[in-house]
Order: C-alpha cells, then sequence, then structure tokens
C-alpha cells in the first residue's frame, strides 16, 4: 500500500465524522447527556447519604507524623497500614533506591516475556522462607493474588467454602471460578461444618477465610477450621494482609500466632502494608500450585512485572523480620493502651487485641464528621461507610503502628474523647 493510500485509510473515521448527518450527532449527544445526568444523580445521592469519601492529599512521605495538603505539618497518622513503620525506614529506602540505579524503573514486560529480574526471584525465595512454604510467586497485588488463584485452582468439579465477610478481593476471585461456592456465616464453625457435609460429592474443597478481617480486626478461628478441614478433607486457604509481619511469635502471621502454620495450605498476602508499605502481593505454598499460577494465572501473566525499588524495599523489609522480630513485638503494648483508654472513656471498639482498632459509631455522616473534627486536632483518621462496611456500621478505623510513640497514642485518645463529647458519642 502507497503512503498516500495507507494515510487516505487512517483519516476514514474522522471523515467519517465529519460527514455525521447533525441528527446523528446530535443523538450522540443526547445520550452523552443522559449518561452524564445518570452519574450525577448517582453521585448527589452518595453526598446526601453522607457516605461521600473524599481524598485528603499527603505531602509527606508515610509515616507516624504526616504533611497534609494546605501546609498543616505535624499531624500524627492514625489511619495507615504501615504496621511496622517500614513504609519509611531508611534502611528500607535506601534498598529501594539502590535497586532503581541498578536494576532500573520497572520492566516494561511481563514477567514471561522479558520481566523477570534476579530481584523478583530473590524476593520469591526470601517470602517463601518467611513464611515457610515451598514456593513464592509475586504479583502486582493482594488483590490480583486472590483474582488469579481460584479460577486456576478449582474446577467446576470442586467446591469453595467462603467466610461471609472474607474481602472484596477474595469474593471477586471465588466470582471468576467456576466450582460451587457456598458461603459460611462469619468465623461460625458449626455452619462451615454444615457446608462441609453439604459438598462432601465434590472433588477438591477449599476453605477460604481472611487471617484477620480488615474492618473489625477479628481473628479467624484457624484452629477449629483446620480441624474440621482434616476432618472432611479439605484444604485451607488464608488472606493474611493485615497479619503478615507482626502477628505471631517472629511476625509471621495468623497461622503462627494460632499455631497452625503446618495445616494452612495456601497463603496470599501484600507487601503493600507492613512488608515497606509499596505495593504487590504474593502467594506461597506447594510447588506444583505456584508452578500452575506461573503458567496459567492470568493477573500474573497479563501485567508488568513489580518495579525493582519495589522489589528492593520489599526484599529489605524482609530480611529485616527474618533477622529480629523486636519490631512486631512491641505493638501489642500499643494497641493494648489505645484500646483499653478508649473502652475506660466510654467508646466501643470492635474486635480485641489486633492494632486494628474500629471506633464504632453506627451514623455514616457522624463517622465522616467526627474525622473531620479529628484532623482539626493533628490527628489524621477517615470515617468508614457503607459500601466499605455494612449499613449502620460505620466507624473510625484507627490502626495503631510500631512507629506511634505512647505519647502520640495519648494524643490520639484525648483528641477522640474532645470529639467524642462534642458530638454526644461519649459524655
Amino acid at each position: 500500500m502507497s503512503l498516500r493510500k495507507a494515510s487516505h485509510s487512517l483519516l476514514k473515521p474522522a471523515l467519517a465524522v465529519l460527514r455525521c448527518p447533525d441528527s446523528v450527532l446530535s443523538r450522540s449527544y443526547a445520550a452523552l447527556a443522559e449518561a452524564r445526568a445518570v452519574l450525577e444523580q448517582e453521585l448527589d445521592s452518595i453526598r446526601v447519604a453522607g457516605t461521600w469519601k473524599a481524598e485528603r492529599i499527603i505531602t509527606s512521605q508515610q509515616g507516624p507524623q504526616i504533611n497534609v495538603d494546605g501546609g498543616r505539618g505535624g499531624i500524627l497518622n492514625f489511619c495507615a497500614n504501615n504496621y511496622l513503620g517500614l513504609s519509611s525506614h531508611p534502611e528500607v529506602v535506601q534498598a529501594g533506591i539502590e535497586a532503581l540505579k541498578s536494576h532500573g524503573a520497572g520492566l516494561s514486560s511481563v514477567r514471561f516475556i522479558c520481566g523477570t529480574q534476579d530481584l523478583h526471584k530473590h524476593l520469591e525465595q526470601k517470602l517463601a522462607e518467611f513464611h515457610e512454604r515451598e514456593d513464592c510467586i509475586l504479583y502486582a497485588s493482594c488483590f490480583d493474588a486472590n483474582a488469579g488463584l481460584f479460577e486456576v485452582l478449582l474446577s467446576p468439579e470442586d467446591a469453595v467454602l467462603s467466610d461471609e465477610l472474607n474481602h472484596a478481593s477474595i469474593i471477586d476471585g471465588i466470582r471468576l471460578c467456576r466450582a460451587k461456592r457456598l458461603r459460611y456465616k462469619h468465623m461460625d464453625l458449626k455452619d462451615l461444618e454444615s457446608k462441609l457435609q453439604e459438598s462432601q460429592s465434590s472433588r477438591m474443597r477449599l476453605i477460604v477465610t481472611d487471617g484477620v478481617f480488615s474492618m473489625d480486626g477479628d481473628v479467624a478461628p484457624l484452629r477449629g477450621i483446620c480441624d474440621l478441614a482434616e476432618q472432611y478433607g479439605a484444604m485451607v486457604f488464608i488472606d493474611e494482609c493485615h497479619a503478615t509481619g507482626f502477628l505471631g511469635p517472629r511476625g509471621r502471621g495468623t497461622d503462627e500466632l494460632l499455631g497452625v502454620m503446618d495445616r494452612v495450605h495456601i497463603v496470599n498476602s501484600t507487601l503493600g502494608k507492613a512488608l515497606g508499605g509499596a505495593a504487590g502481593g504474593y502467594t506461597v505454598g506447594p510447588k506444583p500450585l505456584i508452578d500452575l499460577l506461573r503458567q496459567r494465572s492470568r493477573p500474573y501473566l497479563f501485567s508488568n512485572a513489580l518495579p525493582p525499588p519495589v522489589v528492593g524495599s520489599a526484599i529489605s523489609a524482609v530480611e529485616m523480620l527474618l533477622t529480629s522480630n523486636e519490631i512486631a513485638q512491641s505493638m501489642t503494648a500499643k494497641t493494648m493502651r489505645f484500646r483499653n483508654k478508649m473502652t475506660q472513656v466510654g467508646f466501643t471498639i470492635a474486635g480485641t487485641s489486633h492494632p486494628i482498632c474500629p471506633v464504632m459509631l453506627g451514623d455514616a455522616r457522624l463517622a465522616s464528621v467526627m474525622a473531620d473534627d479529628m484532623l482539626k486536632l493533628c490527628i489524621y483518621v477517615i470515617g468508614f461507610s457503607y459500601p466499605v462496611v455494612p449499613k449502620g456500621k460505620a466507624r473510625i478505623r484507627v490502626q495503631i503502628s510500631a512507629a506511634h510513640t505512647e505519647e502520640d497514642i495519648d494524643r490520639c485518645v484525648d483528641a477522640f474523647i474532645q470529639t467524642g463529647r462534642k458530638h454526644g458519642v461519649i459524655s
């Protein structure tokens, strides 16, 4: 084809638009206007319900103290998943800088084409070692890890049994598979057993649960789940995003905390919280499963490899935890200090001993207004409401970090007391 003909063929769509009758264009604009009106109506309903989620702009690095847009500095941050304070740890940051210099900004490719570096393999080996599993596969996020697992592992002959309050990414991942799906009541072992009995004809059964449920900070009853799994010949999967790095004597997670590391078969978790706080997720488990995921898991096959700086930072964080559990051990006392002080003055705190400390308020608008008032007192927290949590369960989810001092925690409690009295939550 000549250059002139090629140019003409590329211009055809634009020429077609120019030749469109006015009536056709007017119908197109009318359809767009109608769609815009529908969207604006939906947005207005969110505002009226008091569940609008405004994004505050942070102008500093993540840490126990942050700066927010408008020049305000010295704000105590109590709503990040930065459990171990490693997001801005000097060694973690330096490792990211060194990886950027040695391995570049990114791979511009997926793993199986030309996107696998020695850094990726090293991190996978370290994560498998950390969790005491055979092998590991990295993803762009734990959302992707959950989206990529169930479709590969389970067939129409199988069954998946899922806690009704599992994370949205687990729910979406399960929707992608063709296995028989059964939901059991939240942390209800009797209901789980009835679902196991109901699914006995299935070839393979997988019990799926969060290790820690992120909205309430409650810990799954893994011992009972593993007992039932062994009784009925099922496998156990846990999502450990809110446990990896700080739960258990060595920070290995809820399976270590509850003494069932050798009884949980598959673990998904994240690099985006305690392990450096950047991005990335992973699956650890039996080597044949990991090998199969490398061959068939769509989020792995069709997503760019994790950027080298992210991988370098995560390696540093994991190696730090493999060397010492000192940071993880500091969490318990700080968590209980906040929970006890808040309970003593009349607040209702969900969960038990996890650093996720949901201050239960019930009303979405109240949660939002109180969070805004807390910011005026230099405490950064966020109100959580539907659809992030069920209707009527609005809250301010406080998260304790190992980087917080006791003085930080006391300042946060004092601000809650002042704000809670203002809005009649406590007397």
